[in-house]
């Protein structure tokens, strides 16, 4: 059998493909007999089906309301009718399927995907047939069971969503948290609405083993855009923030939130005293944040973990994918330079984050930071 460092450094080249959980999967949220601990893991793992079929949506008997009840999201946000309903079927289809094989999910994937569309893997972009590929093999070596979801926003054809899944190995079950956004788009053909381009997980290291089963224009792109971000610089010839940090797609959004989305990325761009500043206007002084590992901070730990990063860095944040906002929700996904200071080498990457908002006696404050 495996030693427990070995599975460990196998489960995290695993975990990179991961994002395709949100592309099959998504309404769903992790059900805890404590509904107040937002960050628990355990009972995640479902056991898999014996069945290798799959299920599709039928557009004349609607499947949402009894795969709602299997995996229902623990903050729910309101789903307007028409293609957002259209995208929470698929998404929850699709979480079934996932866990009931590989040739099930491939099956499904067949109906929810275009030969065209796009998967972004922790920052590696992959076609269909890669991807596929890439699954495949992977799959072989551990079994990933869905767990259940923490947010599902679905706002015009996009969603974000955060949930659990679990990868087991013989008798080890590892638990892990994903971000993922997906843009859909309803074909108006006899499939309706499929999946167009998906971002799972952000840039890391483990995104390397994955270029493998990238084919040479999909690599040639990746290296275009991550030279743009290196030499983007934001215009100077307007203090308009929506032009200075532009959003690539945009969707309709509630302003108030939005402009202390926004007004977050302009102040820390000003330093980290002015950042600050904002935070003790932003934030509810009771706020938790959760950093890249899931690790739980108090508001004075997430300072002090701030100032160490901007002393040995040098850290611009460009501009966004997605703001999207239902509710006194918002998941952003946005794009970042660091350099660092002891090196000068640079790098380039993204960050997702889902916030919650609540209305406090001092105003609009966010309450919960979640960041990968």
């Amino acid at each position: 059998m495996c030693d427990k460092d070995r599975i460990m450094k196998k489960i995290k080249v695993l975990l990179m493909y991961i994002w395709i959980l949100s592309i099959c999967t998504a309404c769903s949220s992790y059900v805890s007999t404590d509904k107040n601990k937002e960050t628990h893991k355990e009972d995640t793992y479902v056991e898999k089906s014996s069945q290798e079929t799959y299920i599709e949506t039928d557009k004349k008997d609607d499947t949402t309301e009894e795969l709602i009840q299997k995996f229902p999201v623990k903050n729910p946000t309101y789903v307007n009718e028409g293609i957002e309903k259209s995208i929470q079927n698929r998404l929850l289809t699709g979480f079934e399927n996932w866990n009931r094989g590989f040739e099930a999910w491939k099956k499904w994937g067949d109906i929810l995907y275009t030969q065209e569309s796009i998967y972004n893997v922790h920052g590696t972009r992959l076609t269909l047939a890669q991807y596929q590929e890439a699954m495949n093999n992977n799959l072989k070596q551990a079994n990933i069971q869905m767990g259940g979801f923490y947010n599902m926003l679905i706002v015009g054809e996009f969603t974000a969503i955060r949930y659990d899944f679990s990868t087991i190995i013989g008798e080890m079950v590892i638990p892990g948290t994903v971000m993922e956004f997906v843009k859909f788009k309803d074909y108006g053909d006899e499939l309706g609405t499929r999946v167009v381009e998906g971002w799972g997980g952000t840039k890391d290291n483990s995104g390397e083993a994955m270029s493998q089963y990238q084919g040479e224009e999909e690599r040639v792109y990746q290296n275009e855009q991550e030279e743009q971000m290196r030499n983007y610089n934001a215009p100077t010839q307007t203090q308009d923030c929506y032009i200075k940090y532009p959003i690539n797609y945009e969707t309709d959004i509630e302003n108030r939130i939005q402009e202390i989305i926004l007004n977050g990325i302009i102040e820390w761009n000003k330093g980290l005293t002015n950042y600050f500043n904002w935070l003790d206007s932003a934030y509810d002084t009771n706020a938790e944040s959760y950093g890249l590992n899931d690790e739980k901070r108090t508001m004075s730990q997430y300072r002090s973990a701030m100032t160490q990063l901007i002393n040995e860095n040098e850290i611009k944040k460009l501009y966004f994918d997605n703001i999207l906002i239902r509710d006194y929700w918002a998941a952003i996904h946005y794009r970042y330079r660091k350099k660092k200071i002891s090196t000068g080498d640079i790098t380039v990457g993204d960050r997702m984050q889902f916030l919650k908002f609540e209305e406090k006696e001092s105003g609009l404050k966010i309450v919960g930071s979640w960041i990968q």
